[in-house]
């Protein structure tokens, strides 16, 4: 393993430059997803053949940029070489989101995706139709609460009536709310600034907010750009973050070889990264438009080994969608063992 490139070579980024990219990331392939899902929709029927018994033909994956590893997985063609003596090809339709993501999930764009915590729970409770269908380990480290290097916040408890950023209904939500709650405050004892990231990196370095509560990779950015401080992340046992592989019933059902030939590269390929960080981060970082130090530094706190949903993983989101819903973010509670596949390969 190559060790960390010194912060200095980062900051040497013209923070322009690293804030463009950063915007790039978030927001500039909105069009061209928009583009790509209604023709995906319009031509699912036919692109998406099915041979006998719903066996399929084309695996077709729903992926964001930010979601290293198939950003590595698709680079690399490594899927593509496991399904080809299955008769399966690959299809890789790019969103924005983790919402519009789900939603491409629903109309039937995509087979399978990849998202954070939050996004399946907002569609489970819009009626959307998706499974759960495996998870990637805990990443607490992966978000956190940040505040600038010369803030005078020292403390969680600090924030008490303080304007703190954040992308409403998102994973950090949920990371806010337990670490109030952990320092004896309510969400009411702040002032939440909902902003999408682009937008909160924005607010947070002009200083228009106290702090700003975000994810990596764009935390890692913060961090390497701007000094920024890490005031508190998802540990010690405060929030997991998981991120999930959901798919539609009828194809995980179907078609268990792809589904395991899925598993066993998300396996292959995230070892091989945990193991080549730096080797990975260069492959990655010209895709994510970010700096290679930006992207390293998000690898190492990302776990990448795939498994099935387990009870107990389902239970830490059930209790997300119950938070979710006592904030009346969502309009209804929601059962989420009634979108998990129970049996895996």
């Amino acid at each position: 393993m190559n060790p960390v490139a010194t912060e200095d070579s980062v900051l040497d980024v013209p923070p322009r430059s690293l804030w463009r990219a950063l915007r790039d990331l978030a927001v500039s392939i909105v069009v061209v997803a928009a583009i790509a899902l209604i023709v995906s929709f319009l031509s699912a029927t036919s692109a998406h053949a099915q041979g006998k018994a719903g066996a399929a033909r084309e695996l077709r994956i729903g992926y964001q940029k930010s979601a290293s590893l198939f950003v590595l997985q698709k680079a690399q063609g490594s899927l593509e070489k496991r399904l080809a003596p299955l008769g399966v090809g690959v299809k890789w339709v790019e969103f924005p989101a983790g919402p519009q993501l789900l939603e491409g999930l629903n109309v039937g764009a995509v087979d399978v995706g990849y998202v954070g915590e939050a996004p399946p729970i907002f569609a489970q409770a819009a009626g959307a139709k998706f499974v759960y269908f495996g998870y990637d380990p805990a990443a607490p480290r992966a978000e956190a609460i940040l505040v600038t290097k010369d803030s005078p916040i020292q403390s969680v408890a600090d924030l008490k009536g303080r304007k703190v950023a954040l992308n409403k209904g998102s994973n950090v939500h949920y990371l806010l709310v337990k670490q109030l709650e952990k320092n004896g405050l309510k969400f009411s004892d702040i002032q939440p600034v909902y902003l999408a990231p682009a937008d909160g990196r924005a607010a947070f370095e002009s200083r228009n907010v106290d702090a700003w509560v975000i994810w990596d990779p764009f935390q890692a950015a913060a961090e390497k750009a701007t000094g920024a401080r890490v005031l508190a992340d998802g540990t010690p046992g405060v929030v997991s973050n998981y991120q999930y592989y959901l798919g539609e019933r009828g194809f995980v059902k179907n078609n268990p070889k792809v589904i395991e030939a899925l598993f066993e590269d998300s396996v292959a390929q995230g070892i091989w990264l945990k193991k080549n960080l730096r080797q990975a981060a260069e492959l990655i970082a010209p895709l994510q438009g970010l700096p290679v130090d930006v992207v390293e530094l998000a690898l190492r706190r990302y776990e990448f080994n795939v498994k099935p949903i387990t009870p107990e993983v389902a239970a830490d989101q059930q209790r997300i969608a119950d938070t979710f819903h006592a904030l009346k973010l969502i309009p209804k509670p929601i059962k989420v063992s009634d979108a998990v596949v129970a049996a895996q390969p």
